[in-house]
């Protein structure tokens, strides 16, 4: 075998390597500190997809109103109570920088959000790996959250309430 095939072999194998080494990092740096966040500057959730079916979502049963506080229902933080602030988005998840911080092996770094629109508390799935469940069905949109509806995160289950 000749030096310059012998050398551009080198070449490749260490191009692989560093690639192989670069696709790691980027692995745990999704890990730990969660997928990029995009700013949205438009008001309001919006339908990110459109599906020949449209997708069925629970209906509120209980009585209308604004939301004021969480409760957590289930899992290692139930009974803590929460006031919801109207003017800011409310983030679950294991982060630090969380509004509620749940640490279990099936909640994602920036897990969900809940935000205020048009005076109806709505959850979003922020592409967690696990989902967020709203009434046993798993949110794929901005969904409008009904009072006194289970909402589920990893082990942890909470409700809005007046």
């Amino acid at each position: 075998m000749s030096q310059l095939t012998l050398f551009v072999l080198q070449l490749a194998f260490l191009g692989l390597l560093w690639a192989f080494i670069f696709a790691i990092v980027y692995a745990l740096r999704t890990d730990l500190f969660g997928p990029p966040m995009r700013r949205n500057d438009q008001s309001g959730p919006q339908r990110v997809r459109q599906d020949s079916q449209p997708e069925t979502q629970p209906t509120p049963t209980t009585p209308s109103g604004i939301a004021t506080s969480l409760v957590v229902t289930s899992g290692p933080k139930e009974g803590l109570e929460i006031p919801l602030d109207k003017e800011e988005q409310f983030t679950i998840g294991r982060s630090a920088e969380s509004s509620l911080v749940i640490r279990d092996d099936f909640t994602s770094t920036h897990h969900a959000r809940l935000m205020l629109w048009n005076e109806q508390w709505m959850v979003q799935d922020l592409d967690s790996t696990n989902g967020t469940l709203l009434a046993g069905k798993r949110v794929s949109i901005p969904t409008p959250i009904p009072l006194d509806t289970p909402i589920q995160v990893g082990e942890t289950t909470f409700e809005l309430r007046r």
